[in-house]
C-alpha cells in the first residue's frame, strides 16, 4: 500500500481550499491575507489616480493597473459606444497585464457608488465572457481596502506578459436579434437604469429615443450597490428586489441599460449574487437598439 505523506495531503487540501474560495464577491481582509500570493491577481481599473489626493502610495501594493475607461475594456463598434473590443483585442489586453488561465483575478474599483461599481461589473462580466471563472471582485473597492489599512505603494506592478486562452460563452452576451426575438418569446427584459430614463422622463445622449424595450422590468443599478455602506447588495437584497417586478428566481432574462455599463450591474446582481445563471446581457443595450427607428420603444411617460 502505497504511503502519501502528511504534507503533499496538505498542499491538496489547500489547494482544494483556496479554489472554494473563489466567489464573485471578496472583503478587503481576504486580499490582505491573499495578496502576493502565487496565481492571484489584484487589477486595479480605478479611472483618474494621479488626480487624487491619496499622496505617495495611492496604489494597492502589488496590483496591476488598466483604469477602465482608457485601458481598452471597452470600445466603439459600428457607431456604438461601449461595446466589447473584439476577442483578440480584449485578449492581448487582459495578457499583457500578465494575465494567464490559471490566476484568480480580483478588480478593484473605487467603491464609491453604483455607476462606478459598473467598471468592475463590467470587467467582470468580460472575464466570464471570454470563459475565466477564476475572478473576483473586491466589494466596496478601494474605499474598503484602505479603511482596513491595506499595504500601499508609489506604483503599480509591471508585469510581464502572459498567455491568455479565452473559451468565449455566447450565452452570457445577448444580441440585438436575441432581444428582438425575446420581445417576441416574452424572456422578461431587465432595465438597469434609473427610474427616470427606464420611464422615458429623461435619456442618455447616446440613446436616440426616450423610453425602454416594450414590456421590459427596471432593477435600478442604485438599488443594488450602498454608497454609504460601500457593499454590494446581499442576496436576500437582490431576491427581493427581482420578487417586487415579477421576476423568478431562476427565469430567463436579459439585463440592458443604454450602453451595457448600469446592465453589468444588474446582470452581476441577478446571476452571482443571487445565483440566476439564465441571465445575460445585451452589450449594445438602448444606444444600439434605438440606432434603427424601425425598433419598438415603449415610453411609460406618455409623452
Amino acid at each position: 500500500m502505497r504511503v502519501v505523506s502528511l504534507a503533499f495531503l496538505l498542499s491538496i487540501l489547500s489547494g482544494v481550499a483556496f479554489a472554494n474560495e473563489i466567489r464573485p464577491l471578496v472583503d478587503a481582509e481576504w486580499v490582505k491575507a491573499n495578496a502576493g500570493k502565487e496565481n492571484v491577481v489584484l487589477l486595479d481599473i480605478r479611472d483618474n489616480v494621479a488626480d487624487t489626493d491619496l499622496g505617495e502610495k495611492p496604489y494597492i501594493e502589488g496590483a496591476v493597473v488598466a483604469p477602465y475607461a482608457t485601458a481598452g475594456w471597452r470600445t466603439e463598434l459600428n457607431g456604438v459606444p461601449g461595446m466589447l473590443p473584439p476577442v483578440e483585442q480584449i485578449t492581448k489586453l487582459i495578457a499583457d497585464l500578465g494575465i494567464d488561465n490559471d490566476d484568480h483575478v480580483v478588480i478593484v474599483p473605487w467603491g464609491t457608488d453604483s455607476s462606478e461599481i459598473g467598471g468592475a461589473t463590467r470587467v467582470y462580466w468580460t472575464f466570464k465572457y471570454l470563459g475565466h471563472d477564476e475572478v473576483s471582485i473586491l466589494d466596496g473597492g478601494w474605499r474598503q481596502y484602505d479603511a482596513a489599512g491595506g499595504p500601499r505603494s508609489t506604483e503599480p506592478a509591471k508585469p510581464e506578459p502572459a498567455e491568455f486562452t479565452p473559451e468565449t460563452r455566447d450565452e452570457l452576451l445577448a444580441t440585438t436579434d436575441e432581444v428582438a426575438e425575446a420581445l417576441n418569446s416574452g424572456v422578461k427584459l431587465v432595465d438597469g437604469r434609473p427610474a427616470e430614463q427606464y420611464e422615458g422622463k429623461s435619456k442618455s445622449p447616446v440613446v436616440a429615443s426616450y423610453g425602454t424595450l416594450p414590456g421590459s422590468l427596471n432593477i435600478e443599478h442604485s438599488k443594488l450597490y450602498s454608497a454609504e455602506h460601500a457593499l454590494f447588495a446581499r442576496p436576500e437584497t437582490v431576491k427581493a428586489l427581482t420578487e417586487a417586478v415579477g421576476l423568478g428566481a431562476d427565469e430567463k432574462n436579459i439585463a440592458f441599460c443604454n450602453t451595457g455599463h448600469w446592465a453589468s450591474v444588474a446582470w452581476f446582481g441577478l446571476s452571482e449574487v443571487l445565483g440566476n445563471k439564465n441571465t445575460s446581457m445585451y452589450d449594445g443595450s438602448m444606444a444600439e437598439w434605438t440606432a434603427d427607428p424601425a425598433r419598438p420603444v415603449e415610453n411609460k411617460s406618455g409623452s
